[in-house]
């Protein structure tokens, strides 16, 4: 099997240079980064990360922490990730801590017990006082999507959630819509979403809890849409929520969007099938996963320096579940 010794000197590199660019040390350029890959490749090497953890020296792996595998967006931003772990050397291990909890575990610890170098959070988690000791431990933590807990003086990498949450309600505004409403989700991204609804809809539209799932957003969706002062249009937090919503407005004989404008977030690939056609607020997912990505790389590699925030733009895509209201 090839060493790195090997790598280093088909490279015309020191060993040191060569396993500093395998391990995604911001200090190597990436001309010497990409010589020492390709050398890398061309050779058949492949790092021996347990090896590596067990010497006590960097692992390789930076653990990724999901709350719900089921939601379509932790995939798209996952994706992200991934490609740029993967530029810089680096392993994901993930874990769900929904799973995990329900068989008695916390997800966290399982992520260390693999002697991870650093462990980002992908959207929100229960998990926060198992993140607080892993921080006091010394292991970097990056918050993607998400600022909860909000105080672990972690990185942060989010979508600009009440710009998005506002240029939804300007467009359901602009389409002549003044009965509005919104499913509202948990956290501080849930409160910006809501701020900037009410911001653009005003003090008196609704705002109403709505939850993350497909069965929360159709349960609250049902109630809201029965009564005679219905909303002719729902901005819901999600796109799982938003189809609860649509699946309510057929069950009760609603045509969406001639009776109801519907509009979700996150831009999902749920939210581009033809069959639905749910307008949604683009968050710039997979743009999130990329940054999240860098940022965690260069403090898995000893990177200092205080906490950062990146806050991706948001767009609106329009699609066929907005219109104006009924006369």
């Amino acid at each position: 099997m090839p060493t790195i010794r090997d790598v280093a000197e088909r490279a015309g590199v020191s060993k040191s240079l060569a396993s500093l660019a395998l391990r995604g040390d911001p200090g190597v350029s990436e001309a010497r980064r990409a010589t020492v890959r390709q050398a890398a490749e061309d050779l058949g090497y492949r790092t021996d990360r347990v090896a590596r953890a067990l010497a006590g020296t960097r692992s390789g792996m930076v653990g990724v922490l999901l709350n719900d595998l089921r939601n379509p967006w932790f995939v798209d931003l996952l994706a992200g990730l991934t490609a740029s772990l993967d530029g810089a050397g680096l392993a994901p291990v993930l874990a769900d801590s929904a799973t995990t909890r329900q068989i008695g575990r916390s997800a966290v610890e399982q992520l260390r017990s693999q002697r991870v170098d650093a462990v980002v959070v992908v959207g929100t988690t229960e998990d926060a006082d198992a993140l607080r000791d892993t921080v006091r431990a010394g292991v970097p933590v990056l918050l993607a999507g998400t600022w909860d807990p909000d105080d672990l003086g972690a990185d942060v990498v989010v979508n600009d959630d009440e710009s998005g949450a506002s240029a939804a309600t300007r467009h359901l505004l602009d389409l002549g819509h003044r009965r509005l409403a919104h499913l509202s989700g948990p956290g501080r991204v849930g409160d910006l979403r809501a701020t900037g609804f009410t911001r653009t809809a005003g003090t008196d539209a609704r705002v109403v809890p709505g939850g993350m799932s497909e069965e929360s957003g159709y349960a609250v969706a049902r109630r809201l849409l029965e009564g005679p002062d219905r909303p002719t249009a729902v901005l819901a937090y999600n796109d799982l929520s938003a189809i609860g919503v649509l699946s309510a407005a057929h069950d009760l004989g609603l045509d969406v969007p001639g009776d109801v404008s519907v509009v979700g977030y996150d831009n999902t690939h749920l939210a581009a099938i033809r069959h639905l056609s749910l307008t949604s607020v683009d968050n710039g997912t997979f743009a999130i996963g990329v940054q999240s990505g860098r940022f965690v790389a260069e403090r898995a590699a000893g990177t200092g320096g205080p906490p950062r925030v990146h806050r991706v733009a948001a767009t609106l895509q329009v699609r066929g579940t907005t219109a104006p209201p009924p006369p």
